[in-house]
């Protein structure tokens, strides 16, 4: 099955136009027909089965002839992670975390962060293509990039941890989540978390862990910890 993904199409929606270049694609590439079918997503859990009505190449038009909504798991994860220096580590990240599961992600911009301008337009299209791409109903929600301190003063509910690789007390991030809860993970920048970011997280609530023996690259340590929590809830 081939998911096409379109934010505007609600459960009330009876017939559909694709744009120009999803239109080419549907009827040059994929050579879809009259009366041909395909499935599309709004990103928010529904499925949509739809039937080719007018295959233009410009304006291929559908209507809708059933449509499901699909389940959501029973956790919700929060990861929010520090730019990369070079972007396409963080794009890579992106998409390896939809792919495995991820609700939301926030980039934050820390002590040590060398990049912190943070331009989502690449983001987000990363994200909807891992969404098609993995058949997931639901497109992760990408938050706008902020410094670490104003999102420490958002509120948070959950379990909190934050992964660093200081020499102090830290407990193991497989041996500490739990099933079916809501988690929120902080991952630092390439030079770690400052130790007073750390001090403020554990003031906040956050509890210490590592991801391992090994010292990873941020976007790695972004996917071993988005692994782990899908690994405790299957």
């Amino acid at each position: 099955m081939q998911l096409f993904y379109n934010p505007n199409i609600t459960e009330t929606t009876k017939d559909f136009s694709f744009d120009k270049e999803e239109s080419r694609h549907i009827v040059k590439v994929l050579r879809k027909s009259s009366g041909d079918t395909l499935h599309i997503t709004n990103g928010n859990g529904w499925l949509f089965t739809a039937e080719v009505t007018i295959p233009d190449i410009k304006k291929c038009v559908v209507k809708i002839v059933s449509k499901t909504l699909q389940p959501k798991r029973h956790y919700n994860l929060l990861l929010a992670v520090a730019p990369t220096k070079m972007n396409d580590r963080y794009e890579w990240f992106l998409e390896k975390a939809t792919e495995i599961g991820v609700d939301t992600i926030t980039p934050i911009i820390c002590a040590h962060s060398e990049r912190k301008i943070i331009k989502t337009d690449r983001f987000e299209k990363i994200l909807q293509s891992a969404t098609k791409q993995s058949l997931n109903c639901y497109l992760p929600k990408l938050n706008d990039a902020m410094s670490f301190k104003d999102f420490l003063n958002q509120k948070h509910k959950g379990d909190l941890f934050i992964a660093h690789c200081e020499k102090t007390d830290r407990k193991s991030l497989k041996q500490v989540l739990k099933p079916k809860t809501d988690i929120m993970i902080l991952i630092g920048p390439e030079g770690d978390f400052s130790v007073k970011e750390i001090e403020t997280a554990i003031q906040n609530k956050f509890i210490p862990v590592t991801l391992g023996n090994t010292r990873l690259r941020t976007e790695t340590a972004a996917i071993v910890a988005c692994h782990s929590v899908a690994f405790i809830n299957e």
